[in-house]
């Protein structure tokens, strides 16, 4: 699918893999995430967090693939950090699962539901219609 990706000047010049703005065609079938907690079926929930981002992105991917879809579908990410100190962190282990994929973007520090959670990511992606 062709995004039209919009980083015009007038606006800051995005740092880390995103786009400032990013235009999905007519038609395009559309997948909305919902928050990501760092648990999964079957396996102990890390402590740090960095084990708790690799999870996160696992449940991702997992929800894209059960609807045809992989990381070059998504068009904005949110996540939702505990401390602005798992910035740096966050960006190596998303730009490591984005690839070249570079979706809206949005980063926020704020409490999560269960304290132990170090983070949740929400997403959308789009596809055009098969």
């Amino acid at each position: 699918m062709s995004f039209v990706h919009h980083n015009p000047e007038g606006v800051p010049a995005p740092l880390g893999g995103y786009s400032q703005g990013l235009e999905v065609p007519p038609g395009a079938r559309l997948l909305f995430i919902s928050g990501q907690i760092p648990e999964r079926p079957g396996e102990e929930m890390a402590a740090d967090f960095r084990g708790q981002c690799e999870a996160v992105w696992n449940n991702i991917e997992a929800l894209l693939a059960a609807a045809g879809m992989d990381i070059g579908d998504l068009v904005k990410v949110t996540t939702f950090l505990t401390d602005r100190d798992q910035v740096l962190e966050n960006r190596e282990v998303r730009r490591r699962h984005l690839g070249d994929a570079s979706p809206a973007m949005t980063v926020v520090v704020a409490r999560t539901l269960d304290p132990r959670w170090l983070l949740e990511i929400e997403a959308i992606a789009a596809r055009p219609p098969d």
